[in-house]
């Protein structure tokens, strides 16, 4: 669709760290005019940008008037402010957070403010994972179970945790932490995080995953009575979670999660070397018969023009949580998806999103050789 026809033609991205940067950058190649905002001043960027603290909600809801949509790349404790003052000023709203009372509170600001969309969980997991395995599952006249699996790791891992804080870290400790919504004999339940754990062989790299919070967005409720098993799973290098584990229970850090997390960053510092990988899994029945297709892709960084004329390279974790992000905005934009109230993820065909600006980097790169 030609950017003149669209829906949303302005773009406000709050956050201009690690992946809102390239949210903006995408968004801006995509033939949207954005505004990125940041509590610090980000000058020299190709796109306007301004400084805003959200906690002063006079000045936010001033900025968001100002524009047809917003995206939330903050941590996910500060993403409800703006989810709210989105609905009173009757903005569009997106986001990448992976906390589940973030988006219930978004579900219900979707179902008093008409005439907006509200379009949470667009990143990696929750986001992409979930547009895979519910695209999977369309194809098939039985579902027995939905397995969805990401893991973004250095390629070259080293010590006991073989891991690297490429992503925020308040944001994985409560992944590890928060208990998790699955269904298990097609009823919705409630599973502490760190279990269940399984190995998982993706290209000759052996890894393991195990349960953690969040990933699955609103599937569970999408799926209940129509799906025996489904879980989401972390993805690391093997030994990691009993590291976790140890940190958190044998120390008895698991209520000092501020603490945890600065010391986790320090100790395991952001590598420009990683790999995101993707496994999904559904089992069933398919054509009359019994069958199990899996979806498993493993995204290395890559460069991107910046639009004047030199390439960036991008870590394979903000690239692909990035991606997603926009590529949604597009569909949103371009009337693909519904234009008001609560788009689910699984709502969102994978072939729509890689037929997007954004998206299509999902059909070019990443396949297992």
């Amino acid at each position: 669709m030609s950017p003149d026809n669209r829906l949303i033609n302005q773009v406000g991205v709050i956050g201009l760290g690690k992946v809102g940067e390239l949210v903006a950058g995408l968004l801006t190649d995509a033939g949207f005019k954005v505004l990125g905002y940041d509590v610090v001043a980000h000058p020299g960027l190709r796109f306007e940008t301004g400084e805003l603290d959200v906690t002063d909600a006079g000045a936010l809801r001033e900025a968001l008037r100002g524009v047809d949509a917003v995206i939330s790349c903050l941590p996910w404790d500060r993403n409800i402010t703006v989810a709210e003052a989105a609905a009173a000023v009757g903005c569009h709203y997106f986001d990448l957070t992976e906390d589940v009372p973030t988006t219930q509170r978004v579900i219900e600001l979707a179902a008093r403010h008409p005439g907006v969309a509200f379009v949470p969980q667009c990143g990696l997991a929750p986001g992409l994972i979930g547009i895979v395995g519910a695209s999977l599952a369309k194809g098939f006249e039985e579902i027995r179970s939905i397995e969805l699996k990401v893991g973004a790791l250095p390629q070259n891992p080293t010590g006991l945790l073989g891991y690297a804080f490429n992503w925020s870290a308040e944001g994985v400790v409560n992944e590890y932490l928060n208990d998790c919504e699955v269904l298990r004999s097609g009823r919705r339940q409630m599973v502490p995080a760190m279990e269940e754990k399984e190995r998982v062989v993706i290209g000759g790299i052996e890894l393991e995953a195990a349960l953690t919070s969040g990933g699955l967005g609103t599937m569970c409720q999408t799926y209940e009575g129509r799906v025996q098993r489904l879980d989401y799973k972390t993805l690391r290098y093997p030994g990691h979670f009993d590291q976790m584990r140890f940190l958190f229970d044998e120390l008895g850090l698991r209520e000092c999660r501020e603490e945890v997390g600065r010391i986790l960053v320090k100790a395991k510092p952001p590598v420009n070397d990683d790999i995101v990988y993707l496994h999904a899994a559904v089992e069933g029945v398919k054509d009359g018969q019994p069958f199990r297709e899996n979806h498993v892709r493993g995204y290395l960084p890559i460069t991107i023009p910046d639009g004047e004329g030199t390439d960036r390279s991008w870590r394979a974790i903000s690239w692909t949580t990035a991606s997603s992000a926009v590529a949604v905005i597009e569909l949103v934009a371009d009337g693909r998806l519904p234009q008001e109230g609560f788009v689910r993820q699984e709502d969102i065909a994978l072939e729509d999103l890689c037929a997007t600006h954004a998206g299509r980097r999902f059909a070019d790169y990443g396949k297992i050789a």
